[in-house]
C-alpha cells in the first residue's frame, strides 16, 4: 500500500524564523524542505545582476525577457541543509544580502514570476513528503496541505534576529535600515493583489517572539504528531 505523500506549509512574516522551524521539521520527520523564500530571492539577484532597477523602478518587459534564462535548484551541504544554486551557482550567501531584501518584495509581487515560482515549486514536491515555507504556501501553492503553520513574531525581535545575521556577514549592517526593510516588506507582502501574505483559515498560529529554536519546535511537533495521528 502507497503511503500518501504529506505536505506542511509554514508561513509568516520576514525572519520570523518560519525557515528554521520548516528545515527543523524536515529533519525531524525525515521529509524534503524547499525554502521557496530562497527561490524569489534568487530571481531577485538575477534582476540586479541584470541591471532590471533604476533605483526602485523594475523595467518590468526587460525583466520578463530575462526571467526565461533562470534556473534554480537546490543541493545540501555536509549538514544537510538546502544550498540555492542559480543558474548551476551557488547563490546562498549573495541572496541574504540587504539589497536583494530591499527589492525581493518588488519581484514577488509580479504574477509572472509568482506563477513560475509556484509550478516549479509544485514540481519539487510532486511524490514527496515535504516542508515548504514562504508567504502563501498554505493558501496557494498547497491549499490542501494536511499541516500548516503561520509564524510571527514582534517587528522588533525579528529585526533584532536578522541584523544579528547579517553582522555575521559584512560589517555593514545597520539595525534601524534592516528594521524599516522589514516594515515595508511586510506592507508590501500583505497588501500587494497576487497571492498576498496571510494566515490561512486552518493554519496553526506560533508567535515565537519569546520562544527559543527548541521550544518552537518542540510546539511544533506535538501538532504534527497530533494531526499525523488523526490522520
Amino acid at each position: 500500500m502507497k503511503i500518501k505523500p504529506v505536505q506542511i506549509a509554514v508561513d509568516g512574516f520576514s525572519s520570523c524564523g518560519k525557515s528554521t522551524l520548516a528545515r527543523e521539521l524536515a529533519k525531524e520527520l525525515g521529509y524534503i524542505y524547499i525554502d521557496s523564500g530562497a527561490m524569489y530571492r534568487a530571481v531577485t539577484l538575477y534582476a540586479l545582476k541584470n541591471r532590471v532597477f533604476d533605483n526602485d523602478k523594475l523595467d518590468k518587459p526587460l525583466f520578463l525577457t530575462i526571467l526565461k534564462e533562470i534556473k534554480i535548484h537546490f543541493e545540501l551541504d555536509k549538514n544537510n541543509n538546502p544550498i540555492t544554486f542559480l543558474n548551476n551557482q551557488n547563490v546562498e550567501n549573495e541572496i541574504r544580502q540587504i539589497e536583494v531584501s530591499s527589492k525581493v518584495s518588488i519581484i514577488s509581487a509580479i504574477p509572472e514570476v509568482r506563477e513560475r515560482m509556484v509550478k516549479l515549486q509544485r514540481e519539487m514536491s510532486k511524490d514527496k513528503s515535504v516542508v515548504m515555507d514562504g508567504r502563501d504556501i498554505g493558501t496557494i501553492v498547497f491549499p490542501d496541505a494536511m499541516i500548516k503553520f503561520f509564524i510571527t513574531a514582534d517587528l522588533d525581535v525579528r529585526a533584532k534576529r536578522r541584523f544579528d545575521e547579517l553582522a555575521e556577514k559584512t560589517s555593514k549592517a545597520n539595525f534601524d535600515e534592516v528594521k524599516s526593510n522589514l516594515a515595508e516588506r511586510d506592507l508590501l507582502d500583505q497588501t500587494r493583489l497576487i497571492s498576498p501574505l496571510k494566515r490561512a483559515e486552518n493554519a496553526i498560529l506560533i508567535d515565537n517572539s519569546n520562544l527559543d529554536r527548541k521550544e518552537q519546535l518542540d510546539i511544533a511537533m506535538k501538532h504534527v504528531k497530533n494531526i499525523l495521528n488523526e490522520g
